[in-house]
């Protein structure tokens, strides 16, 4: 864990819960039913300085309302909170666990006394307090991911996995928990790779990984040179034809990707991704008639393959199959889910242009409406950002000074 990942789940991360639990860490009971006693006087200007972010302001008014009423344990939950926010650990860590001790299924209270022992640096005990979190609220996200955070700071990424990855389920849009659980992820990659060295340095796995690790790296080249030597070792392994294909493909060698692909269907006939590919490497090599053949078994198989209809109609419409190409395209845009954004608009573009060529003008320029939609839609997120980029690089400029 870096200074900066800490800086960050320390501050950004923590207001960010504060205003998660909000309701229930700062409305007393008894300040509901009206009572006005100095106890609520108190804890009512806690709240409000909280509110404003006057954290010496709250420590004091919870200070006051927890010596009058010591087995208040929102009071002691809240005291925490703003201790925490003084920088205090220690005076938090006690109102923390006063309030746990009060009220052990108190909503928030484990959850934010383990960010309290995280900080401190006291791991096995935060771990145990998340999840004690859990136990009371199991769809609770963060919980799960400060539970995630911490086992992957004791050095634990093949749990930090398991915990980040349920995070992500309860919470698929969370940046924070992405970066989390891409970083525990990659840990457990980086692992794994290495007792695979160790343990059979001259393996053919060893070089498909390490090929793969040189298409990440943009070194083409030596990936097909270790992919190949894989193929040496395992000439019959299913899926390693595959990958020299795609390194092939990504190096623009469009007849070596053909053969690549074909070698691979030899072995696993099944195989329907290599299929797809080989029909679309043939659509680019000019050869639409093996496009449509392949594509439609690639359909029978898999209905629902990504742009396999957008594909098909684009070999289609060479062959000048013109309604058979619409009816592509049309199945391609009524299907959007399984089309790639760029496909979708070029498959009403496409539509727009066959439907010309079939008279069809009304369809044609409904179609061609819903292309430019699209481009504009396309055309403003991009600009936007560019936008973004343009205003965060005076920040980094900033940083690396």
């Amino acid at each position: 864990m870096t200074r900066s990942d800490r800086e960050g789940l320390s501050s950004a991360n923590f207001k960010f819960l504060l205003a998660v639990f909000w309701i229930v860490v700062l409305v007393s009971p008894m300040f509901l039913l009206g009572q006005t006693s100095q106890f609520e006087k108190s804890f009512h200007q806690g709240t409000e300085a909280m509110r404003n972010g006057q954290w010496e302001e709250a420590a004091a008014a919870f200070g006051e309302a927890t010596a009058l009423v010591p087995t208040s344990a929102k009071g002691h939950f809240n005291l925490g909170l703003a201790r925490f926010q003084q920088g205090r650990l220690d005076d938090a860590l006690l109102a923390l666990n006063r309030a746990v001790a009060l009220a052990p299924k108190l909503r928030g209270a484990n959850l934010f006394l383990g960010i309290a022992q995280y900080r401190k640096n006291d791991y096995p005990v935060a771990v145990t307090s998340f999840k004690r979190e859990i136990q009371i609220d199991p769809g609770n996200a963060k919980a799960f991911m400060w539970l995630g955070v911490t086992q992957l700071a004791a050095g634990d990424p093949n749990a930090a996995s398991l915990a980040l990855d349920k995070a992500a389920q309860l919470s698929p849009g969370d940046v924070d928990i992405l970066y989390h659980r891409g970083r525990a992820h990659m840990l457990v990659s980086k692992e794994s790779y290495e007792q695979m060295y160790k343990s059979d340095p001259d393996s053919w796995r060893v070089h498909q990984a390490l090929a793969q690790s040189f298409v990440e790296a943009d070194r083409l080249e030596d990936a097909v040179n270790e992919c190949q030597v894989a193929l040496r070792l395992r000439p019959a392994e299913p899926g390693l034809h595959e990958e020299l294909g795609d390194i092939f493909w990504k190096q623009n060698q469009l007849e070596r990707a053909e053969s690549a692909f074909q070698d691979e269907l030899k072995i696993d006939s099944e195989s329907v991704s290599s299929m797809y590919k080989l029909a679309v490497v043939s659509l680019e090599r000019a050869k639409p008639e093996t496009t449509v053949a392949l594509m439609s078994e690639v359909l029978r198989r898999a209905p629902k393959y990504l742009d396999a209809h957008y594909q098909m109609g684009r070999a289609q419409a060479q062959l000048g199959q013109v309604d058979a190409a619409i009816g592509s395209f049309t199945a391609a845009v009524g299907d959007a889910g399984h089309t790639d954004s760029e496909s979708l608009r070029q498959s009403y573009y496409q539509l727009a242009q066959l439907y010309r060529r079939a008279q069809r003008l009304e369809e044609s320029k409904t179609a061609l409406a819903s292309f430019m939609q699209l481009k504009q839609h396309a055309d403003a997120a991009q600009a936007q950002k560019l936008e973004d980029k343009m205003k965060r690089a005076p920040e980094a400029q900033e940083a690396a000074r």
